[in-house]
């Protein structure tokens, strides 16, 4: 059993009987009174976020992970289906614990997240940028590159994002999975 000072970034703990992962943490000893660590999690099956503090000394159940190399084969309507790329074993995820997985083409190489203990995958973390084509877009208008405006773009992978109107169908564009936001156009 851990306590609070073994906590870090990035640590999965279980935690009323379910699976977190500290975002953020912060030791804070007050003038006053007894130490703290103040935390924000993220439930990994759910995804929801939760601030919690915990006493200092309290004791925490870590939970051993650790990530493998993926490559997303083809996806169905609940999940999709990954080979290991070291033993070509293959592993079915739902699509719900795929975190940017609207941005997946066959052949990504993704990252899966695996409970050690049991051989239970967690969740899988797609690259934070990834170059996509740009297969339907309203057609760009010359001159139109000096204003932040934007317009829809669907993208190879038929997930939409918002790009500057000077990006065209057959464009190669860059895109940031983490906040599913457009960053730059490719030359290919």
């Amino acid at each position: 059993m851990a306590s609070t000072s073994d906590i870090k970034n990035g640590v999965c703990i279980k935690y009323n009987n379910d699976l977190w992962k500290i975002v953020q943490f912060q030791h804070v000893k007050p003038g006053k009174g007894a130490a703290f660590v103040r935390t924000k999690l993220k439930n990994i099956q759910t995804g929801k976020n939760l601030e919690h503090t915990f006493p200092a000394g309290a004791k925490i159940e870590i939970i051993r992970i650790e990530t493998r190399k993926y490559q997303f084969l083809y996806s169905e309507d609940t999940g999709c289906h990954f080979m290991n790329v070291q033993d070509y074993e293959q592993i079915f995820v739902e699509k719900h614990m795929i975190n940017g997985g609207e941005f997946m083409k066959e052949g990504e190489k993704v990252d899966i997240v695996f409970h050690v203990d049991e051989e239970m995958p967690l969740y899988g973390e797609v690259p934070q940028y990834v170059t996509l084509e740009v297969t339907y877009t309203e057609p760009g208008e010359k001159g139109n590159t000096a204003t932040n405006s934007t317009k829809p773009a669907t993208l190879e992978t038929n997930a939409t994002v918002q790009v500057p109107l000077f990006i065209n169908q057959g464009d190669f564009v860059k895109i940031d999975t983490a906040n599913a936001a457009y960053s730059e156009r490719v030359k290919k």
